[in-house]
């Protein structure tokens, strides 16, 4: 017998689900701080930052994609409006999948870079 594909009234509370292991996380706080979740690379979509994709792994093996919109609520400092992807001061941070550097150049896409930096350092918990 094959399981229904469509949502239950919990999946549609559900942050995120694996799609290998069908673990799922109720909030962008659970995800975060769990263990078994590795921020591993960052796809940008230039034309709107907040599309772009964090990537992590999970302990499962599974990769896990969630859109940088997801997260941007993290970061309060500034956001600039000129991209300056290209130009001779940017270091190409974001031309990098996995390189998860902040970057010193008042650029639009410094908030994900920023982003990225608070993910990373975000606290794990322990699992009993």
């Amino acid at each position: 017998m094959t399981t229904s594909a469509l949502p239950t009234a919990h999946d549609a509370a559900t942050f995120k689900t694996c799609t290998n292991c069908q673990e799922h996380w109720d909030d962008l706080d659970a995800f975060i701080q769990d263990p078994t979740i590795e921020l591993v690379g960052y796809m940008p979509t230039f034309d709107d930052l907040v599309l772009g994709l964090f990537l992590f792994n999970h302990g499962c093996g599974t990769t896990l994609a969630c859109e940088v919109s997801l997260f941007e609520h993290l970061y309060d400092g500034p956001v600039y409006k000129i991209k300056k992807t290209g130009e001779p001061e940017c270091p190409g941070y974001c031309l990098s999948e996995t390189d998860f550097s902040p970057c010193p150049v008042k650029c639009s896409c410094a908030f994900v870079r920023e982003t990225l930096q608070i993910i990373k350092q975000w606290p794990k918990t322990n699992v009993s």
